[in-house]
């Protein structure tokens, strides 16, 4: 833990100052407060004077032993006596606080103040999707969540709350009434620390913040409706424990807001409690998340009370994550964040800043993000939620990915490797990691998992003749030596023919799914026109393909690739986008010739370890003919990547497998020489993490929209169409094309003016082109029209990449 040696100084501080001789009782007394209760540093500053004029208020005594909680107990009237803990919760005036200071086994006395909560996106920005592809789910943990209860019966929990508790302290010097179902202040077992039972039940009273909080930490939106995702450890276990009272007066809600719903510190550390006697009886509790405090510390608070439960926890192998709070502080967090042993979160916005409303500082360990998180709530609902509550289920979720990951290690370690593996995020001259749970769990090594590609060259549909204005099924599963199970999506290239001087269109999309707006490739009778894109497959292994043509089209689909919906015996290889470089600029392929592209160690891609290239190829011959690209050393295909016209550009994409030498050859069977340029935009691998491939039901991003010679367009596809709104690199897109005169789109990356080219247009055709294209910093891509005359283009996606 990153600041150990400062706390364990403060820590020894506090044991010495209780060690000092006691201050009697009997000395002078200044203005109705005692000097020595005044000036005894075991009593929380402000708290005698507070006292003075007569009032009294709940107290949190710390003794140096059980064995002087009965000398403690007798000073006041007892509210609450911990099994486990020297603690004891009083209700104390003047009087009591001068008993207390003459006791020297009293090490610390404080209010027993109650605070407010601290208020699926984010869980692919800090690698929570490949954790769980990698099979890291969190199964074998629980994790517990004191907050305002849960409703147990939600969902996207799936009855995975495990045990429940509730201490809500009753007290009328605060106008605090139990939220317990069973209205006591104290109540374990099933239904306990259900937010949709007794006081909580009925919306009154807001208790959606431990919900919410829940599902962040272990949600499972798999099969649920109206979830976009799942919770960092969607196979961990839950323990409920409401903490919170109901306080009905605007000295603790504020001015208009009771009924308010409050934790008192009490409360939080028999809840604390709690969870240390269900790890001492077996539950594999690997954290608990405090999602609440208030308070201003720049320094360490390890006179706090909540001090010796936390590092009970920490003994037992159970991280206590704790919200930083939500006061914007620069320099300070809240408590018990400021708890040294703890782990306190601050939150980040999906951009990777300083949500505005964090606290941060140096006694911050991590961040995680905070904003704008889509979670559970009561009633089987989701909702945005903003806070550094937000962000700390984030972490405790991530540590019971940790103890499945590296089952034994000690707390501080795990936390340690978090920290050390986490986004540096830089403010105000300070830097602090954002947890980057794949990088903390898996390291650099790439596992088995679904959604990774297997190269593959397959012909699993040979000029087929689909009718006019009809849809063919076409098997994938088990085709061609595919699997026969479980592919979740193919790199299809799919060419097409009009018959009879038929021109028309074809779209591709998944068995079992509605038939998308745009389309695959555009037709004519002139030659075959070939678009390569990412195409989800069906669950019964199936894919569809549509004529949108009066007449009859002949057509070839052929596969260079595919993914599983589950992980493979063997591992397969995961995306790296780079930044378009091109690596052949107009060079000449003569007649029946061949090039040989260098393309390991150009363009950014690696001289080893590659599987296969996402390369974008233009070209423009005198004559007509065909183009071949695969691996150096293999055996010539029978399929072709593009037939091209004579006089007039053409584009085609294609994921390719570097042979020999890491070299691809290209080949021109045609009567005329062809002059090639070639982009590179990626490329996957299986030695190292990159991002696996989510193949989509094909949506559109645009309609028709036109662009000017010359011009731009800015497409912002984040949560477009089946694409989350965060943790996204790079997009699997379609772009179609119609302009007057030759022409490009090219997607630009940022800092750049150029870019990789996706189609090339002219003759006023349509045309279809795609590419893989890497997404700038702010998630927007931006197209750029290369030609002399407007352009009119629609956007397609067939697939997104999460971040790495």
């Amino acid at each position: 833990m990153n600041r150990s040696p400062i706390r364990r100084i403060a820590a020894v501080a506090t044991v010495l100052l209780s060690s000092l001789a006691v201050i009697s009782s009997s000395l002078a007394v200044t203005a109705g407060v005692s000097a020595a209760s005044s000036a005894d540093p075991r009593v929380e500053p402000g708290l005698a004077r507070k006292l003075a004029g007569g009032g009294r208020v709940r107290v949190n005594v710390v003794t140096k032993a059980t064995s002087d909680l009965a000398a403690a107990a007798s000073a006041g009237q007892v509210l609450q006596k911990l099994s486990r803990l020297p603690v004891v919760t009083l209700r104390a005036d003047q009087a009591a606080l001068e008993r207390l200071a003459g006791q020297p086994g009293v090490v610390s006395v404080s209010e027993d103040r109650p605070v407010p909560p601290v208020l699926a996106q984010s869980v692919p920005l800090i690698g929570g999707d490949r954790t769980r592809a990698a099979g890291l789910t969190g199964e074998g943990s629980v994790v517990a969540v004191l907050d305002t209860g849960v409703a147990v019966n939600h969902p996207f929990l799936g009855g995975r709350v495990v045990d429940e508790a509730c201490f809500s302290p009753i007290d009328e010097d605060y106008a605090a009434t139990s939220l317990c179902p069973d209205g006591t202040d104290r109540q374990e077992g099933p239904g306990s620390a259900d937010s949709e039972s007794g006081p909580c039940a009925g919306g009154q009273l807001d208790c959606a913040h431990g919900t919410h909080v829940a599902g962040i930490v272990a949600g499972d939106g798999e099969g649920v409706e109206g979830d976009g995702g799942s919770g960092v450890a969607p196979s961990a276990d839950l323990v409920a424990v409401q903490v919170f009272s109901k306080v009905d007066s605007e000295d603790y809600c504020g001015l208009g807001a009771a009924p308010c719903v409050l934790s008192f510190t009490s409360a939080q550390l028999a809840g604390l409690e709690k969870v240390l006697e269900l790890k001492d009886s077996g539950i594999p509790v690997a954290a608990a998340n405090l999602s609440l405090g208030g308070g201003y510390h720049t320094a360490p608070c390890d006179s706090d009370p909540r001090k010796l439960a936390v590092d009970k926890l920490l003994a037992a192998g159970v991280a206590t994550v704790i919200a930083a709070g939500n006061n914007g502080y620069t320099d300070a967090v809240s408590a018990p964040a400021c708890v040294s042993s703890a782990v306190a979160v601050g939150s980040v916005t999906d951009e990777d800043a300083v949500s505005g409303f964090s606290n941060r500082g140096a006694l911050l360990d991590l961040f995680a993000p905070g904003t704008g998180i889509v979670s559970s709530v009561p009633g089987d609902r989701w909702t945005s939620m903003s806070g550094t509550s937000m962000a700390a289920p984030h972490v405790a979720g991530a540590f019971a990915i940790m103890r499945q990951a590296f089952s034994g290690r000690p707390v501080g370690e795990l936390e340690s490797v978090l920290e050390s593996t986490g986004k540096s995020i830089a403010y105000q001259g300070a830097t602090t990691p954002r947890v980057q749970l794949d990088d903390a769990a898996l390291g650099s090594t790439l596992r088995p998992g679904p959604h990774q590609l297997f190269y593959a060259r397959a012909r699993i549909a040979d000029n087929v003749q689909i009718t006019a204005n009809s849809t063919m099924t076409v098997p994938v599963s088990g085709k061609s030596g595919l699997p026969a199970q479980g592919i979740a999506a193919v790199a299809l290239n799919v060419s097409a023919k009009g018959a009879w001087f038929n021109t028309g269109s074809v779209a591709v999309y998944p068995s079992g799914e509605a038939e998308p707006q745009g389309d695959a490739v555009f037709y004519d009778t002139t030659r075959t026109a070939s678009t390569m894109i990412i195409a989800k497959v069906g669950a019964d292994g199936k894919i569809k393909v549509v004529n949108r043509s009066n007449q009859a089209v002949q057509v070839y689909l052929d596969v260079h690739g595919y993914t599983l919906d589950h992980a493979a015996a063997t591992i397969g290889a995961t995306y790296v986008p780079l930044a378009p470089a091109r690596i052949a600029n107009k060079v000449v392929i003569p007649s029946w010739g061949n090039y040989e592209l260098a393309a390991g160690g150009a363009g950014g891609i690696p001289t080893t370890g590659v599987d296969a290239v996402a390369l974008t190829a233009t070209l423009r011959s005198t004559g007509t003919g065909t183009i071949r690209a695969y691996a150096a050393g293999d055996v010539f295909p029978a399929e072709a990547n593009i037939d091209y016209p004579a006089n007039t550009s053409a584009q085609f994409f294609t994921i390719v497998k570097p042979g020999t030498g890491g070299k691809v050859n290209i080949h021109n069977l045609g009567g005329q020489p062809v002059e090639l340029s070639v982009d590179v935009s990626g490329y996957y691998t299986s030695t190292q993490r990159g991002a696996t491939i989510r193949a989509i039901n094909p949506a559109p991003l645009t309609g028709e929209v036109t662009i000017a010679p010359g011009g731009t367009r800015t497409l912002a596809p984040a949560g477009t169409g089946g694409i989350p709104s965060s943790g996204v690199s790079a997009l699997g897109l379609t772009v179609a094309a119609r302009g007057s005169a030759d022409g490009a789109v090219s997607v630009v990356p940022a800092g750049s003016t150029s870019g990789v080219r996706v189609v090339a247009y002219g003759g006023g055709k349509d045309t279809i082109g795609s590419a893989t294209a890497a997404l700038r910093p702010d998630g927007t891509v931006v197209l750029k029209n290369e030609g002399t005359s407007q352009v009119t283009v629609s956007v397609g996606a067939y697939a997104y990449f999460g971040t790495r």
